[in-house]
């Protein structure tokens, strides 16, 4: 499978993707590319470290509803509502925006960013698409007893309590998981796609019930307005969870099928993931994808479409 920019008559520029499908068993269903490619899992990690905050008792020690915990598991717009949901979630823990370790960074989505260009909004750390994930992660803290300071370090029981439900997910033992610093400052995970893609599947069994509802109840915060993995689930109602990750990587879980997905553009783009994802979610059954992430176009400066972004290629059974 490959994603094409094509420019007048000629193939610009081809994105190589690698595609792992896999059974709640562990079995290969499908694949492109070489499905065993190690990579980081980036923001795909969020719903698995946010598992503790149900398994420990944090969520009910401090009444998380379905839409906080699809917080913990978004990387979110930045839009209005979203950045007061995490304000609101960090005074119902007792922690204050200051205690965030993630930095601030111009809005995933576009028009948001626009917006808030245009009006002068000051971006701080709780506009941080990953502020959600964080705030779970000092709540977990709060719950425990842990320190809040440095909760982002691999060294902190933080971290350690998400690299273990980490690898109870994936199947693999901790020591063979690859760790290094995200963008947004806490850990993050390298390991095969299959082994991703196995994690997701096994979201639609055992005690990840709370987790799975949270996010499939809640599609508007996992991502938000006019963002691909909102428009993806929303298409699907009930039917499918969808993950963007940096770098090229995106996961998902067909609910009735008991599949996991994970993608990876081995060149890290991020619109060619997107575009990847959806074919590979209607090879799978769920078709037909919004026309907003079946192809991409290509516009010069005036806003004029001068090429487009297409997949090309399918899994192999």
């Amino acid at each position: 499978m490959r994603v094409e920019l094509r420019r007048g008559d000629l193939t610009e520029t081809v994105h190589r993707v690698h595609v792992a499908v896999v059974d709640a068993d562990g079995a290969l269903v499908a694949r492109a590319g070489d499905p065993g490619l190690v990579t980081f899992w980036r923001s795909a990690a969020k719903p698995f470290q946010a598992m503790p905050i149900v398994a420990d008792g944090a969520a009910d020690r401090f009444d998380l509803g379905d839409a906080e915990l699809a917080l913990c598991c978004a990387s979110h717009s930045s839009e209005p509502g979203q950045v007061e949901m995490v304000r609101a979630l960090l005074e119902k823990i007792g922690c204050r925006e200051d205690d965030l370790r993630c930095g601030p960074h111009t809005p995933l989505s576009e028009h948001i960013a626009r917006d808030y260009q245009a009006r002068g909004v000051r971006l701080t750390p709780v506009y941080s698409n990953c502020s959600g994930k964080h705030t779970g992660m000092l709540a977990l803290a709060r719950h425990h007893g842990w320190p809040t300071a440095d909760y982002h370090r691999l060294a902190h029981p933080v971290q350690q309590r998400c690299l273990e439900e980490v690898s109870r997910w994936t199947g693999l033992s901790a020591d063979r998981i690859g760790t290094a610093v995200d963008g947004c400052g806490v850990v993050c995970y390298a390991l095969p796609l299959k082994h991703m893609a196995l994690a997701y599947a096994k979201l639609g069994t055992g005690d990840s019930s709370r987790v799975v509802a949270a996010m499939l109840h809640h599609p508007e915060l996992i991502a938000g307005e006019r963002r691909p993995c909102t428009e993806m689930m929303t298409a699907f109602p009930g039917r499918v969870i969808t993950k963007v990750g940096a770098e090229g990587v995106y996961c998902a879980l067909l609910v009735r099928e008991g599949l996991g997905v994970a993608v990876k553009v081995e060149d890290g783009h991020g619109a060619a993931a997107v575009l990847a994802m959806a074919r590979t979610l209607e090879e799978l059954s769920l078709r037909p994808q919004p026309e907003s992430v079946t192809a991409r176009a290509v516009l010069n400066t005036r806003g004029e479409p001068v090429g487009e972004m297409r997949v090309f290629g399918s899994l192999e059974r």
